[in-house]
């Protein structure tokens, strides 16, 4: 049985040479392996840090002309909307202009056809009055026309008067010589 013992005790004994080989071959190469890994993380750590600032430089970039796009659609904003109130706000003056402009005109068309009412009557009456004056002249004409002849026939009349009073006048000079003469005779 001592055998036994001692495999019991050296085949830990083996197991335990054969890990410390391992264990140095390990180790030793442990701490390269070990640097290489802290190398090779840092290494991409560095690499993302570094890609990341370049992203975030990007991105600020970006951001920035965002921002100056931003602003200046902000302002070409801004300025339509001004030009757009401005347009408004002369739209409705020139409306309000319009309107009063508009109020302004009928109150001159009601008044001159006020006017014009007020002048037809003006011109009914004149042309009345030019009826009844031109009535009152045909008839002046035709009066003057008869009073002409009745000129006429009165100096006709006092033509034969008046040749009747020489006439009688004569007549009457001849009765005076007659009766003068008659008395001469006498």
């Amino acid at each position: 049985m001592k055998k036994n013992k001692y495999i019991y005790f050296l085949s830990p004994l083996i197991g335990l040479v054969v890990f410390f080989g391992f264990y140095w071959n390990a180790s030793k190469a442990y701490d390269e392996r070990e640097a290489a890994v802290v190398r090779k993380a840092m290494e991409v750590k560095k690499a993302k840090l570094e890609q990341e600032a370049i992203n975030r430089e990007k991105a600020v970039k970006q951001a920035l002309e965002q921002q100056d796009r931003r602003r200046a659609a902000k302002k070409a904003k801004d300025e339509l909307e001004a030009r757009e109130a401005e347009e408004r706000a002369k739209a409705v003056q020139s409306r309000q202009k319009a309107s009063r402009d508009a109020d302004k005109i009928e109150a001159s068309v009601k008044r001159l056809q006020r006017d014009i009412e007020e002048e037809k009557k003006e011109i009914t009456k004149i042309e009345a009055d030019k009826k009844r004056y031109a009535d009152d002249q045909g008839f002046l004409l035709e009066y003057v026309k008869l009073a002409e002849a009745n000129v006429k026939s009165l100096r006709g009349v006092l033509e034969k008067i008046a040749e009747a009073d020489k006439k009688w006048e004569e007549a009457q000079r001849e009765a005076a010589a007659r009766a003068a003469a008659a008395a001469k005779k006498s």
